[in-house]
């Protein structure tokens, strides 16, 4: 078995099951390779984190808390594929979001997710904009709700050539993909953001070799 860490032959096996390389040193379990393996096959499978605890018999918390770090590795991902690729964009829009089950546009902007995606090719990257805490919203004044919500609906960034584009089919995939998860807070919607930004811009097969590629061993997990 080679080192996962320096890929030398030189492994031995320990009495309590961790493997040892024989150059670097270090210590690694090859069932918690599997484990992660398996939880990183549910998580492109789209399986929420519960069907998956149940499904291979794992504690919630130990499937949530990989599916996090893997949505953390999507966002640094993009985020270095973006530093690559920002000179070939040509498109850009902002959006609002809110949970399809809000229907109070004007009531409820201070729970709106506020993003702009960008196009490169056929591919898009966001980034999130500050929160609606900038504006110093008093959210007694229902006057000041409308001022604010009319602000944003007519004084957008916009750069589109064509109304049928891979931002607004990116728009379409987010709202059907978010649907999915309830309850997501201020400071995870980004993770989730760049989830859905990643099974938009790759194929199935090209996700599998991505997280497997970057994929490093944790130690903690």
């Amino acid at each position: 078995m080679r080192c996962i860490y320096c890929q030398n032959k030189k492994t031995y096996l320990l009495n309590n099951g961790q493997v040892k390389c024989a150059v670097c040193k270090r210590k690694y379990s090859p069932k918690k390779l599997v484990r992660q393996a398996d939880i990183t096959e549910a998580f492109l499978d789209n399986y929420s984190a519960t069907q998956c605890a149940k499904e291979l018999h794992l504690h919630y918390n130990t499937v949530q808390k990989h599916y996090m770090h893997l949505r953390k590795a999507i966002t640094l991902y993009a985020d270095a594929r973006y530093q690559e690729n920002n000179h070939l964009i040509n498109e850009f829009d902002e959006y609002l979001y809110l949970p399809k089950s809000i229907t109070d546009f004007d009531d409820n902007i201070h729970k709106m997710e506020h993003f702009i995606t960008f196009a490169y090719h056929d591919r898009v990257y966001n980034i999130m904009m500050p929160t609606i805490e900038r504006y110093k919203l008093d959210m007694d004044s229902k006057s000041e709700k409308k001022k604010l919500s009319k602000f944003l609906r007519f004084n957008k960034v916009s750069k589109l050539q064509n109304v049928q584009n891979p931002i607004t089919r990116f728009w379409d995939f987010f709202e059907d993909f978010i649907l999915l998860y309830k309850g997501i807070s201020k400071e995870q919607f980004i993770y989730y953001l760049k989830e859905a930004e990643f099974r938009f811009n790759y194929s199935e097969e090209e996700q599998k070799e991505i997280l497997s590629s970057m994929n490093e061993y944790n130690d903690e997990f």
